[in-house]
């Protein structure tokens, strides 16, 4: 059983390794109230530290996390999945998660109805649709 919900997004990440290698630039496949999960081109041992950059948003987020696991997924990727060192960065994620989802609601609404929406008009659009069902921060509900 999960200790947290996890919720399916497409957000782009850099991440950078305690090696000396440059930051690599991934996308997320889902974040949790715990940490998040990406694929990678190469594998992270668990237990490494990585710094987490998403630059979707302004200011960027940024945050220090530890991997928990890191497994195949496929002949030539990673799947890892890191947990926030800091309850704060956890709960700054899950914000950025709703930005990001407001921001993909405006161009949504630009793609589909050819309606410019502000960031506000788009967030109080998304919010009033569908705030009620982005999962409440510390809710307990374990799937």
């Amino acid at each position: 059983m999960r200790q947290f919900i996890r919720h399916p997004v497409d957000v782009p990440i850099e991440i950078d390794t305690e090696d000396s290698s440059p930051p690599s630039a991934f996308h997320t496949h889902d974040i949790s109230r715990g940490g998040l999960a990406f694929r990678s081109d190469f594998a992270v041992m668990p237990g490494a530290h990585v710094e987490i950059r998403i630059a979707y948003v302004k200011p960027a987020f940024e945050a220090r996390a530890r991997v928990v696991w890191c497994r195949p997924h496929d002949a030539k990727s990673y799947e890892l999945g890191v947990t926030f060192l800091d309850a704060e960065d956890a709960f700054l994620a899950r914000m950025v998660e709703q930005i990001c989802h407001i921001e993909d609601y405006r161009k949504s609404i630009y793609r589909i109805e050819g309606r410019e929406l502000s960031s506000e008009e788009a967030a109080m659009e998304w919010i009033e649709k569908y705030a009620s069902r982005f999962p409440e921060i510390g809710s307990g509900n374990v799937h």
